[in-house]
């Protein structure tokens, strides 16, 4: 009697546990998707972002542009939110002008879920943003021999070179975000 009341015992709760690892959670077949390293994605600044009065470490958001699609799946929808942190900052010299690094840390989606992210603002000159040289603080007067001109005057850029100025982002400002390591998405948004 007790082998055929655990026996009954085993099936019942047996059926039961198999019905319960197949009920559909929505995860199933669901393996979630990896975004390239190197992917740019579109964004718009939220706010001013500038040298002169933000500090390493200020913290600053994006808003995607557009949607990033992957095969027919929205991936990253319109309006995400990406949040960085200013990185690294040159404050602007005689000859150059500032210059920062921004680095996005985390995206939210437009539901509400946060995904972790490794990625730059691009730009062509490796990431910094600014940095460029400043105009020349003075011409010099040179005697130019080109053939059959001889005795022409012509100016060159002296040796010393302006004061650098601070460097802005204005808000809305359109810009890239690169992706420096792949992003694992766990979670897309469905309407």
């Amino acid at each position: 009697m007790k082998k055929m009341l655990l026996t009954l015992f085993i099936i019942v709760f047996g059926s039961v546990g198999v019905c319960f690892a197949y009920a559909d959670d929505g995860l199933r077949n669901y393996d979630g998707i990896e975004v390239a390293r190197g992917t740019f994605i579109p964004v718009i600044s939220t706010q001013e972002i500038s040298t002169q009065y933000c500090d390493v470490g200020s913290v600053v958001k994006f808003i995607s542009s557009s949607d990033l699609y992957l095969y027919e799946t929205n991936i990253i929808p319109s309006q995400t939110e990406f949040f960085g942190y200013v990185e690294k900052i040159n404050e602007p010299i005689v000859g150059s002008n500032a210059s920062m690094v921004i680095k996005i840390a985390k995206l939210r989606l437009t539901d509400g879920f946060e995904i972790p992210v490794k990625g730059y603002i691009y730009t062509s000159n490796g990431n910094l943003i600014g940095g460029e040289l400043t105009e020349p603080a003075t011409f010099d007067r040179k005697a130019s021999f080109r053939q059959g001109f001889s005795g022409m005057y012509g100016y060159v850029p002296g040796a010393t070179r302006r004061m650098g100025e601070h460097k802005v982002i204005t808000s809305g400002a359109d810009l890239i975000i690169i992706l420096v390591a792949p992003l694992f998405i766990t979670h897309t948004v469905t309407n």
